[in-house]
């Protein structure tokens, strides 16, 4: 059994692989294409993101510093409370040992008189 087979048939059917061959890679190269922009899609949505959260991160940085600078003004300090109320305390003290000196005085002079 042999197989004969014309040059032109032969051309034919090397042809029509090489087509099929190509429309292959065609096909192959335009889906490599497609998930490339897919990722490239992703890659951008998430380089946004990160952008938008960088710059969240940023305002609430700066939230904080500004926090930072304003808290010595609208708050004070345990140990300044503690030493401020000491002082008031002092000075209260002494205030009611002058009254209470005073009042002996004239509970003295009164008790004098009364004599």
């Amino acid at each position: 059994m042999s197989l004969t087979i014309d040059f032109w048939q032969l051309v034919g059917l090397l042809l029509s692989g090489l087509g099929v061959l190509v429309a292959v890679m065609k096909f192959g190269v335009s889906q490599a294409q497609k998930h490339q922009d897919a990722t490239h899609k992703q890659v951008l949505a998430r380089l946004d993101a990160m952008e938008k959260s960088a710059a969240q991160w940023q305002s609430i940085e700066r939230e904080m510093l500004q926090m930072k600078a304003d808290m010595p003004l609208q708050y004070v300090r345990r140990e300044d409370y503690i030493r401020g109320q000491s002082v008031i305390e002092a000075k209260l003290d002494a205030v009611a040992s002058k009254l209470e000196i005073a009042q002996l005085r004239v509970a003295s002079i009164g008790v004098k008189h009364a004599n």
